[in-house]
């Protein structure tokens, strides 16, 4: 008899007893008080790391508790399978993303299977099979339908390197989130959800999140942005043309000193036909991103359009300038300047010589100066006509009626929250389900799934769709859509499908009405803003669909903590970093533990260091787990 503990045997037989007696399968009991625990599925990039560990040993724990005090426990498994690390993976190996991805899902099940989780694995899913992206599709033209699925060119933050459209969340310090390129501005026409139309009750129903940390409910507020404010008009010296404006401070109407528009408004590119340095400083807001991060932190630069606009109240002219922190995407891509009251206003006055005029003063007799700064707090108004001795709040109301009144304002609710672009100019992901007609028109398609051609080899140079007629000519001189989804759409609604496995008739069946929403939901904060939004806001899509009851996906939220790791890089002569595991790396430091030198192993070649990051499959810095399942369990 062995004392010893051998977790490749005594492991082994546990785990096929599961599988034999399907000990984790659940099925609906409503005699049974459910509990859905779900952890975020993984991407199959080819190995587990110890940051999947964690989460899945954290839910794992959750459900098998709640699976002891009685509850009829759900916990499912699948794999967010779209992307651009199997097309870039494919690329360097030469194969077809389609058989890396799988190859790649088959092992890491396994290691999902040795470590001993609780899955139900016969609900597993992966976002690439066509018996589910065919959903997505369908519910995609039911949107066009109701008209929340609309196509129009938008000014896109664009990534050379991966070849493809970001979205804004998808731009960090002004360079793509997985490629590190500098981004660029391009005007191309796109797919857009209407997710604005759920903006009020998407912020509403945050109040409802009790069971979400507040940081995160913050986070939520805080991106969907509702501001209250007044939108006016300003009119055109010498033309019949005007301009549209949206403030949250009417109370500083009366210190605007000029007006900024965005490089590509009609009026700058108007300009710039007749004066060759507004072409110049058009040509030159063309690189750079669309966010409004990148908008903080860039260089404030502008040029006079030698055009002046009216200010709505007192008919005064006041210079409108082209700037590059003002983008056609946000309103109108026209906004007032109130250097007194607006530090970026403040320092692009300065740096053009443009006035700046004090309108709001402290009530306390507290310094309230604009000598050296912008005055931003609200105050007392003064040199504001007929609105001087007014409080802000005060003047908020009275100037909003006066526009009002005299037919050149109303007041309004904004929201930061845009409208989601969701078409990618990439292969692997689902194709979005249009067709274009001869006449320009498009109409969605009516058979699914639009699938997606798979014995594929991709090289770079943009998506192989566009080069395949036999994929996107059909007949009577109609041609399919060649762009996919973002990635994110597949992974807005897994969670509802989980509760409807092998349904073939619908995306979701009366099932999924009694597991959701899910009770208990795992994974990191750095999802804060892009999943869990999209998340809330299928949800709603699918319950105005009918397909659900509830309004929220999920009850309880834990974020558990990152595991980081170093990161080591070398650029490419493209603009982009190849990044290569810790594992692979051998590393000289000083006896303080500074990295003195580091080459790469296979080709005894200098490597740079990138910081320590979270585990991630974009950096190459996971630790693979199995030599310490093969010796511990």
């Amino acid at each position: 008899m062995s004392f010893s503990y051998d977790p490749a045997e005594i492991e082994r037989q546990s785990q096929s007893y599961w599988e034999k007696n399907g000990s984790f399968n659940a099925t609906e009991d409503p005699s049974r008080e459910k509990f859905y625990c779900l952890s975020m599925f993984p991407y199959p990039s080819g190995k587990l790391h110890m940051g999947h560990v964690r989460n899945y040993t954290i839910g794992d724990v959750i459900a098998r508790q709640q699976r002891m005090l009685g509850k009829n426990v759900l916990q499912p498994m699948g794999w967010d399978a779209f992307g651009l690390p199997a097309e870039n993976a494919a690329i360097k190996n030469k194969t077809a993303p389609a058989k890396w991805t799988r190859d790649n899902i088959a092992y890491m099940k396994e290691q999902l299977k040795r470590l001993g989780f609780g899955y139900d694995w016969e609900r597993e899913l992966a976002t690439c099979d066509p018996d589910y992206y065919r959903w997505e599709q369908w519910l995609f033209t039911r949107l066009m339908e109701k008209g929340l699925a609309y196509k129009k060119t938008a000014t896109v933050n664009w990534d050379p390197v991966d070849q493809t459209v970001l979205a804004n969340e998808q731009v960090i310090d002004g360079k793509g989130w997985r490629s590190g390129a500098v981004v660029e501005k391009r005007e191309i026409e796109q797919w857009f959800l209407r997710i604005t139309d759920y903006a009020q009750e998407l912020l509403d129903d945050v109040e409802k999140l009790d069971g979400w940390p507040d940081q995160v409910r913050t986070m939520q507020r805080n991106w969907i942005g509702r501001s209250e404010g007044v939108e006016m008009s300003f009119g055109i010296e010498d033309s019949d043309e005007s301009l549209t404006i949206f403030t949250t401070r009417p109370d500083t109407l009366m210190g605007v000193t000029y007006v900024a528009v965005a490089a590509e408004h009609p009026l700058a590119l108007a300009a710039a036909e007749s004066h060759p340095d507004v072409a110049a400083f058009v040509d030159e807001c063309k690189s750079g991103g669309v966010s409004e991060a990148e908008l903080e932190t860039m260089e404030k630069k502008g040029v006079a359009l030698d055009i002046n606009a009216l200010h709505p109240v007192t008919g005064e002219a006041v210079p409108v300038y082209a700037a590059n922190f003002v983008l056609m995407s946000y309103g109108s891509g026209a906004v007032m300047a109130v250097p007194g009251h607006d530090q970026r206003d403040w320092e692009f006055a300065g740096q053009y010589g443009i006035p700046r005029k004090q309108v709001i003063f402290s009530t306390d007799g507290s310094a309230c100066g604009i000598e050296e700064a912008a005055y931003v707090e609200k105050g007392e108004l003064k040199n504001s006509g007929e609105f001087d001795g007014l409080d802000s709040n005060a003047a908020f109301d009275a100037i909003a009626s006066w526009l009002e009144a005299h037919g050149k304002g109303s007041r309004q609710v904004n929201f930061r929250l845009r409208d989601w672009g969701v078409s990618r100019q990439r292969y692997w992901g689902c194709p979005i389900p249009v067709i274009h007609a001869a006449d320009g028109s498009n109409r969605p398609a009516d058979e699914f799934p639009v699938q997606l051609p798979e014995d594929v080899i991709v090289d770079g140079s943009g998506s192989p769709l566009k080069r395949m007629p036999e994929f996107y000519q059909l007949s009577d001189g109609e041609e399919r859509e060649t762009d996919t989804f973002d990635t994110f759409f597949e992974s807005s609604w897994y969670y509802a499908r989980y509760c409807s496995p092998g349904c073939d008739t619908a995306m979701l069946d009366e099932r999924a009405k009694y597991w959701l929403p899910v009770d208990q939901y795992v994974g990191g904060i750095e999802h804060a803003v892009l999943h869990l939004l999209y998340a809330r806001f299928f949800n709603k899509l699918m319950r105005d669909e009918g397909l659900i009851e509830n309004d929220e996906p999920f009850t309880n939220l834990l974020t558990q903590g990152m595991v980081i790791a170093e990161t080591w890089y070398r650029d490419n002569a493209d603009g982009s970093k190849e990044w290569y595991n810790p594992a692979d790396i051998d590393i000289e430091r000083d006896d303080k533990g500074k990295v003195i030198a580091a080459v790469l192993k296979s080709d005894g070649e200098p490597v740079m260091f990138g910081g320590i990051e979270k585990m991630s499959k974009s950096k190459n810095n996971g630790v693979d787990p199995q030599d310490l399942i093969d010796c511990y369990g």
